[in-house]
């Protein structure tokens, strides 16, 4: 299939703005946007049902890390002051965590904040950016708020990225490539030397960004390592949060590693004091405890593992997944299995017309999941 160019974008390049409530006029580029869609909190407990669960928002199922509170808790206590902006204590701890070097560091109001700041440093009217489809839901948001043109790249065969067709979309009007592994919400991870070789077709001056949200998850030896790639090649900048594994997605705070000219747009497209002072005592609390991640990260690649297996056996054909959740492929059934999870008390994340995405959670909702699907392919 070739790419596809998305009209909301395009209404963004030029043209007056439109009128607004109350006759304020607004951007065109907003005409047309769609919103980002959260996941539904947990409903009430369905009938003979001790709990509900939520499984749509990809959350991890346990509490903070141990001494994560605590931190947190302790740095609440100076509120009345501004964060630093450069979360400098931060910084020093990722670089000393990962190798780099701090200058290579930009901080930000989770992976999506600094994606933000990317397309901002990155693309305008006029300009293209170029990611897979189906992939994560912000990517044609921030797109599309610049002013930029999205270039949707179907995915391929297992809902893989299609690398060899995102290389032929790029044209000279490409200033960005967003590389999502694993995939959002499909669950595939990109390949190592597929990577490799997609770089090779890029032209040096487009930024390529490797969104690795889910890296602590993934156990395919032949996984791509972003911080690997961004070491070798100057045009990778890598994305990773502490929202998912580490669980403080209350607290929004994500990271990016690039090289000096990247990482520092980066810190000038930020929202001033955009990463508070509890998020940065919480993060550096949670990098020093990655024994007690590690062993959280374990046992819930055992759930995925167990629950991809389950499905499997049942007859549903499911994606590989190396991430912390599971895709259901279901085309127009979609929104009728996520209503049947739902009165279950389990609530899934669907994309209208595609399919679900359930989170792997706590041991008994991903029973519930297991169960709630085979009563669906009984009829």
């Amino acid at each position: 299939m070739s790419p596809t160019d998305e009209t909301p974008d395009d209404a963004a390049a030029s043209g007056p703005a439109v009128p607004g409530a109350g006759g304020v006029r607004l951007r065109r580029a907003l005409e047309g946007l769609p919103s980002y869609v959260p996941g539904k909190p947990a409903a009430a407990p369905a009938a003979g049902a001790e709990r509900a669960f939520k499984v749509s928002s990809n959350e991890n199922p346990y509490p903070p890390l141990p001494g994560v509170l605590e931190a947190a808790v302790a740095a609440a206590g100076t509120m009345n002051r501004y964060p630093d902006m450069l979360a400098t204590g931060l910084v020093a701890a990722l670089a000393e965590r990962f190798g780099v070097p701090p200058a290579h560091l930009a901080t930000g109001t989770g992976s999506v904040g600094i994606l933000q700041q990317i397309v901002q440093a990155t693309a305008a009217e006029g300009d293209e950016v170029v990611y897979a489809w189906r992939s994560f839901e912000a990517y044609p948001i921030v797109v599309g708020i610049s002013g930029a043109t999205s270039v949707r790249v179907p995915l391929g065969p297992g809902a893989r990225h299609d690398l060899d067709a995102m290389a032929a979309a790029i044209t000279d009007r490409t200033r960005l490539v967003l590389v999502c592994s694993p995939n959002n919400p499909t669950g595939p991870a990109v390949h190592h030397d597929e990577l490799e070789r997609f770089l090779g077709r890029v032209p040096a001056d487009v930024l390529v960004v490797v969104d690795e949200a889910y890296r602590e998850f993934v156990r395919d030896p032949d996984a791509v390592d972003g911080l690997r790639l961004y070491r070798d090649h100057p045009n990778v900048c890598v994305l990773r949060t502490f929202s998912k594994a580490y669980g403080l997605a209350g607290l929004r705070v994500g990271f990016a590693v690039a090289h000096d000219a990247v990482a520092d747009a980066l810190r000038k497209t930020a929202v001033p004091f955009g990463v508070s002072v509890v998020a940065q005592h919480a993060a550096i609390e949670s990098l020093s405890r990655e024994a007690e991640l590690l062993e959280r990260v374990t046992a819930l690649v055992a759930e995925r593992e167990r629950v991809g297996e389950a499905l499997r056996k049942l007859g549903w054909e499911i994606p590989h997944s190396e991430a912390n959740f599971v895709w259901l492929e279901l085309g127009e059934r979609t929104l009728d299995f996520a209503r049947h999870c739902e009165q279950a008390g389990l609530i899934v994340r669907p994309f209208a017309g595609e399919g679900c995405r359930a989170t792997v959670a706590e041991p008994e909702a991903n029973d519930r999941l297991i169960e709630l699907a085979e009563q669906w392919l009984a009829g």
